[in-house]
């Protein structure tokens, strides 16, 4: 590849009107090339890159116009969730979250264009150098095919973290399950997701490795509390006390703003070998569903103590025969201190 001027002499151009002119009044060809060097040739220079900056300006303030719209939720089918979500995405928290998905965007759509301007003007100024740029122009094209076998896993990742951003499956701040790793989103990139789980390890995940997301804390967010009782218990009155206690607690000012909706009782969930298992849920807040099951759990506890609904334990039958050794007795009735027990002879 050469990149040897491909014009020895201005005379030579087909339109270099500056270097004619010149030549024309001097008679010298070498003031003319002068002329062409010093002249010409950076103000031409200049011009591609005032016209590169003001193409660029223009750019971003379109692209500018655009995300503001979107952040304000008026460009139809951008940033937007479908209509099932219109009452949930209308509240302060949704703003802020498409407000960053926006600025994301953009920041995104900035950097492209900043990059795809910027390059051709070089090719131009390269041009305008009297080098022959088709050389420039293969190699690249080379170059980009080879970036792009090899480079593979690195596409694939900036492509998902374009579509994760587009589509809002998590931001900062969200609870995910990632497959291999769970906890909470600290900083969402075009090619990693960083992640910190309960016992505080922090996780890189790579957005092209994601094969699904798990939100815990998207719009909103349900608590499911399954209370066991004993068989003896009258589940009517269970489902009343339980009902009852969870009113209270979406009653209780304190928490009236984190549940959305009247709690349910939904019954009996499973039958277990210690117990009946009686399921409650409560519509929640995102990233309050843990509060509001640990403050319900509280107060169903001291609940069943005062109206002394049985809470089951761990049950075992233990079989006794006469005439057993003293080592097996002995062990037969340490089992029988160690959990309630039905003794048979």
């Amino acid at each position: 590849m050469s990149l040897l001027p491909a014009e020895a002499s201005c005379l030579d151009a087909e339109e270099n009107d500056l270097c004619d002119l010149v030549y024309r009044v001097t008679d010298n060809e070498q003031a003319a090339e002068l002329t062409d060097l010093l002249i010409a040739k950076p103000a031409a220079m200049v011009g591609l890159l005032v016209g590169g900056f003001l193409v660029r300006w223009i750019l971003h303030r379109v692209i500018d116009r655009i995300i503001l719209r979107a952040a304000e939720g008026t460009v139809p089918g951008v940033l937007q969730r479908g209509k099932a979500h219109k009452i949930l995405d209308s509240g302060a928290p949704s703003m802020q979250r498409r407000e960053q998905r926006a600025r994301t965007m953009g920041s995104l759509l900035k950097s492209i264009t900043t990059g795809v301007v910027f390059t051709v003007v070089a090719f131009m100024v390269i041009s305008e150098l009297g080098y022959d740029i088709g050389p420039l122009i293969a190699s690249a094209g080379i170059l980009g095919i080879a970036l792009g076998f090899g480079a593979q896993s690195l596409v694939s990742d900036f492509l998902s973290g374009v579509f994760m951003i587009l589509e809002d499956q998590y931001g900062v701040g969200d609870v995910v399950d990632l497959g291999e790793a769970t906890g909470v989103v600290e900083a969402v990139g075009l090619r990693v997701s960083r992640l910190r789980d309960v016992n505080g390890t922090v996780w890189y995940v790579r957005n092209g490795e994601i094969v699904r997301v798990g939100n815990q804390s998207q719009n909103w967010a349900r608590t499911v509390l399954d209370i066991p009782v004993a068989y003896t218990e009258n589940l009517d009155r269970v489902r009343a006390v339980l009902a009852d206690t969870a009113e209270v607690l979406h009653e209780d000012p304190d928490y009236a703003a984190l549940i959305l909706e009247k709690p349910e009782v939904w019954g009996v969930e499973r039958w277990d070998p210690d117990g009946i298992v009686v399921r409650v849920v409560l519509k929640t807040a995102p990233l309050e569903q843990w509060n509001v099951a640990r403050e319900l759990r509280e107060r169903i506890k001291e609940r069943f103590d005062e109206l002394d609904i049985e809470i089951p334990l761990p049950q075992r039958v233990v079989w006794t025969r006469q005439g057993e050794p003293p080592g097996q007795s002995q062990q037969g009735d340490r089992a029988e201190t160690s959990a309630q027990s039905d003794t048979r002879p």
